[in-house]
């Protein structure tokens, strides 16, 4: 079987697409396609899938199931069933919202001059955008207390924060202290039995800090959206304010308005299609 793809990043955290409207391409969309497709030196080499696919294929369950779901709010259109490398199924991907909703645009899926609201396992987000930048609002982030995370024979205390996805972020001296991140680091598997994306973040300045990050079910990559977000809530006073995130890939501006919600803001690049039959 043949079927068509993209290929897009965010900050240099890539994603395949695959365009599926009606769910009839990849039926459930079994985890060892989307390693193949994720693997960098026998596939197309990606930190994850985005499948694009109508709200109503997936029988709206994702959504309706989110915590950050309100009953009475309409279900969008659109969907974005965001897979990690390793096949498994995540709730939200900051930078592959930005990467799907510049999709929805191109191919005229969604109005141009108007906001798109986009289903995710994370609830409904919608994305804004202005030029090249994208904007997507992420929701509440919660702050859920503290806990650890180790690398090798290094132990760090953690601020355990909700995105809608499960983060850990520590502060270091130096970014190096994390060393290579070629396996994941430990944590405590009864807060975080699905796993955790780990930020290691410094400090810049005021409203500046700079991270990298060991996403789980894909390593250390180059940028990750919500973990930007989670790294400026973690290390801010409470409030609104506005930050900005330098990561391996680029920079990210995150911001919080007076009533909780975080605002990820960023480029989104769509950089070749064709079709496979991985």
């Amino acid at each position: 079987m043949s079927y068509p793809f993209l290929k897009g990043h965010g900050t240099e955290n890539d994603f395949v697409l695959l365009p599926d409207r009606d769910g009839s391409v990849h039926g459930e969309l079994p985890a060892d396609r989307v390693r193949a497709l994720c693997d960098r030196r026998a596939g197309l080499g990606a930190d994850g899938v985005l499948r694009v696919i109508r709200t109503a294929v997936v029988e709206e369950r994702d959504v309706r199931a989110s915590r950050n779901h309100r009953e009475d709010e309409d279900l969008p259109e659109w969907f974005m069933d965001y897979r990690n490398a390793d096949g498994g199924i995540a709730e939200m991907c900051g930078n592959g919202i930005r990467v799907f909703a510049l999709h929805l645009y191109d191919e005229g899926l969604v109005p141009a001059d108007e906001p798109v609201r986009i289903g995710t396992r994370s609830g409904v987000k919608t994305v804004t955008r202005d030029g090249e930048l994208f904007s997507a609002d992420l929701g509440v982030a919660t702050i859920l207390g503290e806990t650890k995370v180790s690398v090798g024979d290094r132990s760090w205390p953690a601020v355990h924060v909700d995105l809608g996805n499960p983060h850990a972020v520590v502060m270091v001296d130096d970014l190096a202290e994390a060393g290579p991140l070629l396996e994941e680091p430990a944590y405590d598997v009864r807060v975080y039995p699905d796993g955790v994306n780990v930020e290691f973040v410094v400090r810049r300045g005021p409203d500046h800090v700079a991270m990298r990050v060991h996403e789980r079910g894909s390593g250390e990559t180059r940028s990750c959206g919500t973990g930007a977000c989670a790294a400026a809530v973690a290390t801010a006073p409470p409030g609104p304010g506005r930050w900005r995130v330098d990561v391996p890939g680029g920079t990210l501006q995150v911001s919080r308005d007076a009533a909780g919600h975080v605002f990820l803001t960023g480029p989104a690049v769509l950089v070749a299609r064709g079709q496979t039959d991985l």
